[in-house]
């Protein structure tokens, strides 16, 4: 009878310890620098692990930090999910990794690592304006707040004149260890590695379930990557220079659009390009199109294409930016810079050393075809030479006339005829009739 007691007892003691093996927790690593590239696949993350109704998602972070713009896509991400969201700083969160991990639910930091740092600077180093201090100030403060952490630390991360009493006076950033992290409010926990995390969080034992970027992430961030998006740029401009240089529309052209494609397609999946950006890279193409099969020559239609271009270009290279940044506008130029340099010097090398090659003279005809061979496109009008008619209509300088009571398309040599003239050929040049006005 006692043991029939019992039974309820073991059942009840053992709940938490089943009721956690049912967990699932999500597990992703946000390492190294943060770039455009990653905020995709964090997004990824927390979309499926909500989809998913997971238990709680645990970023590992390890980062010097990086894109202002990459980092807020990343935050903004965090704050959406609906469900448990925890920093695992193993290291360090600086600069924009202290944004990231201040915007997840809960922290946790192994011993020895820090987390601040937060203001933003060039690529040299060097601190920017007081416009990009005061928006990362609000995304920090707003970020901690919205998790109930103290914003005053938040802002002295960014502003070393908000002074923390006892942590930090008006001439230094806040950079917090793990024990001033949990002093000060800004942790939550220390731990040594994962199981502790779950511990901690009331996981223990829950299964993780690793996230990893996929290939569709690896390709975009492959190809945001500035070199791989200047040689994008840089075919783009050699094909379509090479298409307007040649009649009709072939593998140049179709090469320049395949790597415009990939270059607006990646931009576009980052936030970079919006669609204003692709429809003008789109006008760019028709206008460029107009030029080549429907105006003869090159003139205003193809050069407003060409700029078009280039403007799409560089605004998909600086867009996204929640400020004016001169690193991010002066890369882009850089880059524009060096695909159309790479772009001329392609097509000047192709120019010089393309007839020479081997290759080339298999596709053209390496004997010459001569009306004194008896190889003639048209047939010619030189038995008209001398002979006299009547301008049919005003020469200025190309007509009509009629000739041996027939018609003929001719040309003057270089006066004006008036219809009616009198005139005299004076020497036919392929199909062209070239007349001069009897006096």
């Amino acid at each position: 009878m006692k043991k029939i007691f019992l039974i309820p007892l073991v059942i009840i003691s053992l709940h938490p310890f089943i009721n956690s093996q049912n967990k699932k927790v999500y597990y992703a690593e946000i390492d190294g620098e943060i770039d455009l590239g990653m905020a995709p696949y964090v997004s990824r993350v927390v979309k499926e692990a909500n989809e998913q109704n997971m238990d709680a998602i645990i970023f590992k972070i390890n980062t010097f930090g990086g894109r202002v713009d990459a980092a807020t896509q990343i935050k903004d991400a965090i704050l959406s999910s609906h469900i448990l969201t925890i920093a695992f700083i193993n290291n360090r969160a600086i600069s924009a990794g202290a944004l990231i991990a201040l915007s997840c639910n809960k922290i946790a930091m192994v011993s020895g690592s820090s987390i601040g740092a937060a203001t933003v600077v060039g690529q040299t180093g060097e601190k920017l304006g007081e416009k990009y201090q005061s928006y990362m100030r609000s995304e920090m403060r707003s970020t901690a707040e919205r998790n109930g952490r103290r914003t005053d630390i938040a802002q002295g991360m960014v502003d070393e004149r908000i002074v923390v009493e006892g942590l930090d006076d008006s001439t230094t950033l806040i950079t917090l260890t793990t024990e001033e992290a949990l002093k000060y409010g800004i942790a939550d926990t220390s731990v040594n590695d994962l199981v502790e995390v779950l511990a901690a969080f009331n996981l223990k034992g829950a299964q993780i379930i690793s996230v990893h970027s996929n290939w569709a992430e690896d390709v975009v961030k492959f190809l945001n990557n500035p070199i791989v998006s200047t040689i994008l740029i840089m075919i783009g401009f050699f094909g379509l220079m090479a298409e307007i240089k040649t009649p009709g529309w072939g593998v140049a052209g179709t090469t320049a659009l395949i790597a415009l494609a990939l270059f607006f397609g990646s931009s576009y999946i980052l936030q970079l390009a919006s669609i204003v950006e692709i429809l003008l890279f789109i006008a760019g193409i028709i206008l460029i199109a107009v030029e080549i099969f429907v105006i003869p020559g090159f003139g205003v239609t193809g050069i407003s294409g060409i700029i078009l271009i280039i403007a799409s270009l560089f605004l998909a290279l600086t867009g996204g930016m929640e400020f004016f940044d001169y690193d991010i506008i002066g890369t882009a130029i850089i880059q524009l810079a060096v695909a159309l340099t790479g772009a001329f010097v392609l097509i000047l090398l192709l120019a010089k050393f393309l007839p020479k090659s081997t290759l080339f003279n298999r596709l053209v005809l390496a004997e010459e075809e001569t009306a004194e061979k008896g190889f003639v496109s048209y047939p010619s009008e030189k038995e008209l030479i001398g002979t006299e008619g009547v301008a049919l209509t005003d020469l200025r300088p190309a007509g009509s006339a009629e000739i041996n009571n027939t018609r003929y398309d001719v040309v003057a040599d270089w006066q004006y005829i008036e219809r009616g003239k009198k005139v005299k050929v004076m020497r036919v040049e392929g199909i062209k009739v070239v007349v001069r006005e009897v006096t």
